[in-house]
């Protein structure tokens, strides 16, 4: 189960890769990495087809990011996320955040057991300040009825 304090540390960061993001616009990689950035939120997207999404740089890898970066934010097919988590964890990063649709069972596995701060089954959307739009109005239905990390 994820807490209150798990989410307050993955935001206690001051640089994110964030990886899988598209550079089709009417999927939720880019449009979480564009609300993230608009957000002002210090991101380092990760694309392998590509070198720049929405005019930021973009990395080929997870081995080719800074290394001042210390979160994640993980959007793959599940197919991948198990060799995405793998290659965080060589690389020093465990403050990570699975995106809903992108976990397995190895996956989370390998990050519990590797000591990341893991959040997964939640909206990334959903608990980056400030929250607003539709992601708003769901916060506010989870506090309603007990449904937000404690």
């Amino acid at each position: 189960m994820v807490t209150k304090t798990q989410i307050k540390e993955f935001y206690s960061q001051s640089q994110y890769a964030m990886i899988g993001v598209s550079r089709d616009k009417k999927k939720f990689g880019f449009a979480a990495f564009n609300e993230l950035k608009k957000r002002g939120y210090n991101l380092f997207p990760v694309n392998s087809n590509t070198d720049t999404i929405d005019g930021a740089t973009c990395y080929r890898s997870v081995e080719t990011l800074p290394s001042g970066v210390t979160a994640a934010v993980v959007m793959t097919p599940k197919k991948a996320t198990l060799d995405v988590v793998q290659q965080l964890i060589q690389k020093g990063i465990k403050q990570i955040w699975i995106q809903q649709n992108s976990d397995t069972p190895e996956a989370l596995e390998f990050a519990r057991n590797n000591g990341a701060n893991l959040i997964h089954g939640k909206c990334i959307l959903m608990f980056s300040e400030p929250v607003a739009g539709f992601h708003k109005f769901h916060r506010t239905l989870l506090k309603l009825f007990g449904g937000l990390p404690r």
